[in-house]
């Protein structure tokens, strides 16, 4: 299978006097394949994957996305990137307060230039995916946990991307809500054939990805 993401010998330092918050790291990430990243707090994850998704620059180091080398592009083209081609999902959902959860999860659509309803139609399917299908009208105060964040992981579907990076996605919830959710996540992810790097400090769930990867000191050790 043909690698979608390459990190190639990242490193990262915040400035002169900071000690290195990525070490030389290396990561390739295949098409299809979910990648689980674990570490302790501080540990390097966000900024790795802040890096991947263009929302930070290595100190040192290439990434190559799809066959092209991007950690030169300039903002609008990383921004571009980013809208059509990587999806994003954090601990906190993010949610507008003033918008329908069919709403949130259509606006990356209508951002990228798409029709109302062809939006529409995607953001239903999504959320009927994430066991949402008797929610999409409802505010974002009137959901629970669990269900925002479902809500999140379907806002950052919406536009097919190919890979998808998740910074502790079902960190904020309980134990049984966090299982339910992540199952939802990666039966969602394989259904439309997304790779994916996600951080989390729950083993359990990242046992359940293809590989898992281990950030400590700013070095990547693959299991």
């Amino acid at each position: 299978m043909p690698n979608i993401i390459e990190l190639k010998n990242i490193f990262k330092r915040y400035s002169l006097k900071d000690s290195l918050v990525l070490d030389d790291v290396s990561l390739c990430v295949k098409k299809s394949e979910a990648v689980a990243l674990l570490g302790p707090s501080g540990s390097g994850k966000s900024t790795l994957l802040h890096i991947a998704g263009l929302l930070d620059s290595p100190t040192e180091g290439c990434i190559i996305f799809e066959n092209k080398q991007i950690e030169n592009l300039v903002d609008n083209e990383k921004t571009s990137l980013r809208l059509n081609k990587i999806g994003f999902v954090y601990q906190y959902h993010h949610l507008l307060q003033e918008f329908s959860a069919l709403e949130n999860v259509m606006l990356p659509m209508l951002i990228a230039g798409i029709k109302r309803k062809d939006a529409e139609r995607k953001a239903k399917y999504l959320l009927e995916m994430l066991g949402l299908q008797d929610k999409i009208s409802m505010f974002p105060s009137e959901l629970s946990g669990g269900q925002k964040q479902r809500v999140a992981i379907a806002r950052a579907m919406i536009n097919d991307p190919i890979l998808l990076l998740a910074d502790e996605p079902t960190g904020n919830l309980d134990p049984e809500t966090a299982q339910s959710v992540f199952d939802d996540m990666l039966q969602t992810m394989e259904s439309n054939n997304m790779s994916a790097i996600v951080a989390t400090h729950n083993y359990d769930l990242a046992k359940k990805m293809h590989r898992q990867c281990f950030i400590k000191d700013g070095k990547l050790i693959e299991k």
